[in-house]
């Protein structure tokens, strides 16, 4: 008799009948399920997007790149310049300003803060048009030889290899190196291609720095 009375106070029909009230509690879990699969789904998401937001940091200038500057209103304070080898720009009424290492955000405040006895409200905008600074060259048996820009900070010699075509075939694939200049002097990283193909010597899938060599013997 309860679940009958739960049943019209919930403005459900009631029905005697035990096959009747059974179908309707089994579609009632079935709702439940749904509803939490469906929370559970957008928790993941949320911690997914979280723990992305966290690892993706902001884009560091390297010597190099290119970017273009902007002065809001200020049509003559509008160009595209290049990093130079000892990590500085040149603009307008700023003068010499080092960027090496910044991120867009932080040239901007960098630059704003150089001409604000010109123009006290300055908003300056920066935005990077040519990564040329993250670059590694690939060198030796593979199918495309030549410079390959780091997209990620997280690019590994797997990633480079396979844009550049992969290896020769008579490439001897375990010999392969990754030259690296640290401040300490040169480093040498080993490769183990084959190995790595076959879900082995998985330390050795290095993730490249702007500036590495690989070589392909």
């Amino acid at each position: 008799m309860l679940p009958l009375m739960r049943r019209q106070i919930a403005g459900l029909p009631a029905v005697c009948g035990g096959g009747e009230y059974s179908h309707h509690i089994h579609f009632g879990n079935l709702n439940m399920k749904s509803a939490l699969q469906s929370f559970l789904f957008f928790w993941l998401s949320l911690v997914g997007a979280a723990a992305w937001a966290q690892a993706a940091a902001p884009y560091q200038l390297r010597h190099g790149d290119a970017l273009t500057i902007a002065v809001w209103k200020e049509e003559a304070l509008r160009m595209e310049v290049r990093v130079l080898p000892d990590g500085s720009i040149t603009f307008p009424l700023a003068g010499r300003v080092e960027v090496a290492g910044l991120t867009t955000q932080q040239v901007e405040e960098r630059i704003a803060g150089k001409i604000k006895q010109y123009i006290p409200a300055a908003v300056v905008t920066v935005s990077v048009t040519g990564i040329d600074g993250s670059r590694v060259y690939v060198l030796g048996k593979v199918a495309e030889p030549g410079l390959v820009a780091l997209m990620s900070p997280s690019t590994t010699v797997l990633q480079v290899l396979s844009q550049v075509g992969g290896v020769d075939r008579f490439a001897d694939a375990n010999a392969i190196r990754v030259l690296r200049q640290t401040s300490s002097g040169p480093t040498v990283l080993p490769v183990r291609y084959n190995d790595l193909m076959r879900g082995a010597s998985l330390e050795t899938n290095v993730v490249l720095l702007p500036g590495d060599t690989i070589l392909v013997p």
